[in-house]
């Protein structure tokens, strides 16, 4: 085989291999909004 088609070949197994690669998901965190606190009860006229 001539070297162009050995490199054609060369180029289409690295190109079929990287396009059948498993990808990693990406993982999102999402920080929820912070919960407001309820007044405490101090006694009845502090």
């Amino acid at each position: 085989m001539s070297k162009s088609i050995k490199l054609l070949a060369a180029f289409g197994f690295v190109a079929a291999v990287s396009a059948c690669a498993q990808q990693e998901e990406e993982f999102v965190v999402v920080e929820p909004a912070p919960i407001s606190v309820e007044p405490v009860y101090t006694g009845k006229y502090k």
